[in-house]
């Protein structure tokens, strides 16, 4: 009995340090490339751009190419949402939009 309790002791100790050594051990944090870098700058960037807009901000940025101008398409939804933020109505707010267009 005796020797089926040292038996049993000594496998127990076995398994623990068996388990002990293959713990896996927290790997060192490991340093981003240029390219992820440059991913997370611009995805920091591009915090409040959606769909197309933001698309075509990340593959200019991502190109290190200068952010590109806003398009007449972007410029009226931008114009439109301001006048009616106003609540700016006809001769006005033709004469607020022709402003904003060209600004």
């Amino acid at each position: 009995m005796r020797t089926q309790i040292r038996v049993l002791a000594a496998v127990s100790l076995l398994v623990f340090a068996a388990a002990t050594v293959a713990a896996p051990q927290t790997p060192a944090k490991k340093e981003l490339t240029p390219q992820q870098q440059r991913m997370s700058t611009c995805n920091t960037q591009a915090a409040g751009k959606k769909g197309d807009e933001r698309k075509t901000f990340m593959s200019s940025c991502l190109k290190g190419e200068a952010p590109a101008k806003t398009s007449q398409q972007d410029k009226m939804k931008s114009c439109n949402k301001d006048a009616s933020a106003k609540s700016l109505k006809g001769d006005e707010r033709k004469q607020f939009m022709s402003t904003c267009l060209k600004g």
